[in-house]
């Protein structure tokens, strides 16, 4: 059986996740995908603070709002 989609800033921060979606404008879109999150990415979160994520993304560590996490569906 398959997991539901989560949106990133669900996750468990420290657990490796799969990008399975990434949602929002194509302006929101192009701007994960220039940050390195694109469908089929790996993406472990690092930690989150008063709604910010610290994500790790292809050997990167890159911190986006509530709102960009919210897009970013795993």
């Amino acid at each position: 059986m398959e997991k539901a989609l989560i949106p990133l800033v669900l996750a468990d921060a420290g657990n490796e996740q799969v990008i399975k979606k990434i949602g929002g404008s194509d302006e929101v879109k192009h701007h994960l995908e220039n940050l390195g999150f694109t469908v089929g990415a790996t993406v472990t979160v690092v930690n989150s603070l008063a709604g910010n994520v610290i994500v790790k993304v292809k050997e990167s560590r890159v911190a986006i709002n509530e709102e960009m996490a919210r897009k970013i569906m795993v």
